[in-house]
C-alpha cells in the first residue's frame, strides 16, 4: 500500500510538470503570435473623427474615412457620429473634462470654437505643418479669412459656408409694378409703401422672431444687415466692441420706417413667406428640399428670388457681405502631435479633390467653403441643375461667420434685448437703442 501510495504520489507531480511546461510552451506561442500582430500593426496611428448628427454628413465621413484607409498604410481614421444629448456641445464639454475626447471633430461653430480655445482645448491649425498647403489646395484663402480669431489663430477649419440670402415674392412685386428686387433701403420703403396701399393685409416681413431677444435669431436678421450695411465690419474683436456705428444706426432706422410702415408682422403665422402673408425673409439652401414636398409652388425665378442684403444707400452694391451660417473642423490639444497632423493629413487628402467636396454638395446641399465653387469645372454640371444654389456659391467669399467671443450668447442676446427688438416694436428710436445696446454690451465684455 505505500509503495502504491509513493507510486500514485509521484505520477500525479509528473502530471502537474509536464502540464505547467506544455501551459509555458502554449503561452509563449500565444505572445510570439501577439508580437507577430503588434509588429504587424506598429507605426500605424489610429485617429478618432466626430462627425456630426446630421445622417448625410456622417455617411460622407464614413465613406471618404474608408477610401482613405484602403490607401493607407500608417494612419487610419476612425468615424462615429457625436451624441446631440442634451447637445453636440454638451458632449465635446463633457468629453474634453473626461479625458475622452477624439483626435479631431466637426460641427463647430466659430463662437463654440472660442470657448474652447479660451479653456485651451483647441490647436491652433495655422501652427501645423500643411496648414497653408491644404488652404491652397481646396482653393479657399479667401474664404477662411474672416474665420480669424482676435488671437490671430485659426482654430477653425470651415467645411462648408451657407451665406444666408433673403428672398423676394417677386411675383407679388411684379404685381405691385415692381421688375428688379430692391437693392438700397429707399428702394426697400419704396415697396413697403406700395405694398400697403395695394395689398394692406400683405406685410413686408413676416416672421415672430424679430420680437424674439434669443441669441441665435440675431444672426438671421441683424447680422444679415449689419455686415452688408458695414462691408463686412467686425462687431467685436476678442474683448472690445469694434462695430461700425454709423452702419448698426442705419439698419436699425431701416427697421424702425418699417415698423412705422405698419410693414413688419411678428405675431406667430404658419409659413407667412410661402402663403404670399409676407414677401421678404432670410433663407437658407436648405429650404428647398422642404418646399419641393410642402410647397411645390414655389419656383425658383418664378414666384421667388433670391439676394444679398439691401445696404443703404449710395452704399457699394457689387460685392455684399452678409451673415455665413457655417461651421467647421477643429483638432483638439488632448491628441497627440502625431495624432495632430495625421489629422491634418486626412483633411489634406479629403480636400486635394474637388470632386469630395462635390459630393458633399451633393449629398448635404451645404455650400463646400471654396472661393472657386461658380469657376470651378467640377461643380458646374451639379450648379446648372440646381440654379437656386448659384447665389449660395456665389456669395460665400463675402460671407461672415459668427463673432468669435467665448459669451456670444449672452452679447447676442444683447442685441436682441437693448436694441432690435425694441426697435421693432417701436419702443425705442435707433439712436437710443444702439446707444443703449453698446453700452451694455462693453459692461458685459469688461
Amino acid at each position: 500500500m505505500k509503495k502504491f501510495v509513493w507510486f500514485l504520489l509521484v505520477s500525479t507531480l509528473l502530471v502537474l510538470l509536464i502540464s505547467a511546461c506544455s501551459n509555458d510552451d502554449n503561452e509563449q506561442d500565444v505572445q510570439e503570435s501577439q508580437g507577430e500582430n503588434t509588429d504587424t500593426n506598429e507605426g500605424v496611428i489610429e485617429i478618432d473623427f466626430w462627425s456630426a448628427t446630421n445622417p448625410t454628413q456622417d455617411a460622407f465621413w464614413k465613406k471618404v474615412a474608408e477610401e482613405f484607409n484602403a490607401e493607407q498604410d500608417n494612419i487610419q481614421v476612425n468615424v462615429s457620429q457625436m451624441r446631440e444629448t442634451p447637445t453636440s456641445e454638451a458632449t465635446i464639454q463633457s468629453a474634453i473634462a473626461g479625458g475622452e475626447a477624439p483626435v479631431f471633430s466637426e460641427n463647430i461653430s466659430r463662437g463654440f470654437a472660442a470657448q474652447l480655445a479660451k479653456s485651451e482645448a483647441l490647436v491652433s491649425l495655422n501652427t501645423l505643418e500643411g496648414w497653408e498647403e491644404l488652404l491652397e489646395s481646396r482653393k479657399m484663402s479667401e474664404t477662411v479669412k474672416p474665420w480669424r480669431f482676435s488671437d490671430d489663430n485659426q482654430y477653425v477649419l470651415p467645411i462648408y459656408s451657407n451665406p444666408m440670402l433673403f428672398g423676394w415674392r417677386v411675383d407679388i412685386l411684379n404685381e405691385l409694378g415692381f421688375e428688379e428686387m430692391p437693392q438700397t433701403y429707399s428702394e426697400v420703403l419704396e415697396v413697403a409703401d406700395a405694398l400697403k396701399q395695394e395689398k394692406s393685409d400683405t406685410f413686408f416681413w413676416a416672421k415672430s422672431d424679430l420680437a424674439d431677444p434669443t441669441a441665435w435669431m440675431r444672426w438671421f436678421d441683424f447680422f444679415m444687415l449689419y455686415n452688408a450695411a458695414s462691408e463686412g465690419n467686425n462687431f467685436i474683436e476678442g474683448n472690445e466692441f469694434v462695430a461700425d456705428d454709423k452702419a448698426g444706426q442705419q439698419v436699425l432706422d431701416l427697421m424702425y420706417q418699417l415698423q412705422e410702415r405698419d410693414a413688419l408682422l411678428v405675431r406667430e403665422a404658419s409659413d407667412p413667406f410661402e402663403t404670399g402673408l409676407g414677401i421678404f425673409t432670410d433663407i437658407g439652401p436648405w429650404t428647398f428640399a422642404y418646399w419641393e414636398e410642402q410647397f411645390p409652388e414655389m419656383k425658383y425665378g418664378e414666384t421667388f428670388d433670391l439676394a444679398l442684403p439691401p445696404v443703404p444707400d449710395n452704399a457699394d452694391t457689387e460685392e455684399i457681405n452678409t451673415f455665413a451660417d457655417t461651421k467647421g473642423v477643429v483638432i483638439y490639444a488632448s491628441a497627440t502631435e502625431e495624432e495632430q497632423q495625421a489629422a491634418v493629413d486626412f483633411l489634406t487628402w479629403v480636400y486635394s479633390d474637388p470632386d469630395r467636396d462635390l459630393q458633399w454638395f451633393e449629398q448635404t446641399d451645404l455650400p463646400p467653403a471654396r472661393d472657386d465653387l461658380t469657376t470651378n469645372e467640377s461643380f458646374q454640371d451639379f450648379l446648372d441643375e440646381n440654379p437656386a444654389l448659384v447665389p449660395y456659391a456665389e456669395a460665400v467669399p463675402y460671407a461672415v461667420p459668427p463673432i468669435d467671443n467665448p459669451n456670444f450668447n449672452e452679447l447676442q442676446t444683447l442685441i436682441g434685448q437693448e436694441a432690435f427688438n425694441p426697435v421693432v416694436g417701436g419702443a425705442k428710436e435707433p439712436e437710443e437703442a444702439w446707444n443703449d445696446m453698446k453700452q451694455a454690451i462693453e459692461g458685459e465684455l469688461e
